[in-house]
Order: structure tokens, then sequence, then C-alpha cells
């Protein structure tokens, strides 16, 4: 049975000059990742039942305007795919997109990331993007008070269709550094799968984590179709 499933990002709050640091770093490496994914995947091998979506141009979903997020998100849930047959299905496909209210915003954002892609390959102006961002530089407490995430996941399949949602306070510092704490604890006192080597959050600790960010806080919940 094909199972599509789809994750859309919404969020609230201000990223920190280390955060951009990152992307610009990442951005700035695209071909090299990809040469990395494409020597692992001549080792591993190609799985024929797990896809990642071509997230193609802004479209409407969840009553909002859906825009492409270029992150690694759908290539690790790819990953936990390719190894759990008996969980993800043998017909398996994913997507990552962002929410927004207004086809301009969706068309600005897309635009606007495109343009930090490209910036990110040229030495000079990678530098200058990163001067106008320092590292050390973030939200006051008070802003991540006000911070939040949501992420909508659609499934369907079989006839069916349900949506789920995980939700958190601010994504940018507090919700990672509980995410991190969290899978430190889970990985030191938990009963965990059996795994080795380079595996992904859902392999290597499953339902565990999930229970430990409840305990936390972060909630997962049904919505309503």
């Amino acid at each position: 049975m094909p199972l599509t499933v789809r994750g859309y990002v919404r969020a609230g709050g201000r990223f920190s000059g280390g955060t951009f640091a990152s992307a610009m770093t990442a951005f700035s490496r695209a071909r090299q990742t990809r040469a990395a994914a494409h020597e692992r995947r001549g080792i591993e091998g190609r799985s024929e039942r797990v896809r990642v979506e071509d997230p193609g141009r802004p479209h409407r979903a969840l009553e909002r305007w859906a825009v492409p997020m270029p992150t690694v998100d759908p290539q690790v849930i790819g990953r936990s795919a390719h190894a759990d047959a008996a969980l993800y299905g043998p017909d398996f496909s994913y997507g990552h997109y962002a929410l927004v209210k207004r086809l301009p915003i969706a068309l600005g954002g897309t635009a606007g990331l495109l343009s930090l892609v490209a910036a990110a390959q040229v030495s000079p102006l990678r530098k200058a993007l990163l001067a106008r961002v320092p590292q050390g530089e973030g939200p006051s407490d008070a802003q991540m008070a006000k911070g939040w995430f949501s992420v909508r996941v659609v499934g369907e399949g079989g006839g069916r269709r349900v949506v789920g949602e995980v939700r958190g306070g601010d994504p940018g510092y507090r919700e990672t550094s509980r995410m991190l704490a969290d899978a430190t604890l889970c990985l030191a006192f938990d009963d965990l799968p059996a795994c080795a080597g380079q595996v992904t959050t859902a392999q290597a600790m499953g339902p565990a984590l999930r229970t430990r960010l409840q305990q936390s806080g972060i909630t997962f919940s049904l919505l309503p179709t």
C-alpha cells in the first residue's frame, strides 16, 4: 500500500547568528553534500520503495501556501524509512514544506532562499552576509518566551488521511537544547533498539525519545481531518 507523508512547518521567533552561519555553511557545501550522498548510496544501495519528493513550486495545503524548504529533513526521514520497512511500508514518500498565509510571502520566501543559496557559493558574498549577523548574537529571553513552532504531518494511504501535529516553544534555542538534553538522557538510560553506525534519531531512539519530549512539554497530537 503506497503511503505519502508531508510535513508542513510553521514557526515564530528569531534565529541566531550561529544558526545563520550554520545554514550558510551548509548551503556553500551543497556540491560536497551531494557527492557524499551519492557515494553512500553506492555503498548501501538505492531503495526503490522510499522516495523523497521533488518539492517543486509553492502550492496550497492546509488552507495556506506551502513553500519548499531546502533542509536535510526529507533525507533524514528517507533514511529512517529505508531502515525500517515494517514501520514505513513497502512504498513510502515524504515531502517537507513551510506554511505561509499569502502567496506573495511564499514567492518572496522561495526567492530569498534561492538567493541565499546562490550567495553562499561566492566566498566574498558569503563572508559579507555572515558579517551582518555575527555569531554569538541571538534573541532575548522575552523574545524566546514568545517563540513557537508547529509541524503538521499529513499521511495518506489506503484511502485514509491522517493529520498529526508536533508543537513546542522557541525552536531556535529552548526546544533545540531540550531535544539535545532529552536525546542524551535517552541514549544513557533507556531501552533502545539494537543498531550501530551512522543512524538517524528514529533508528537510534524511536518511541523512547518521543516519550521524553512529551514529558518535557513538546506535544504530539492527532487533529481532526
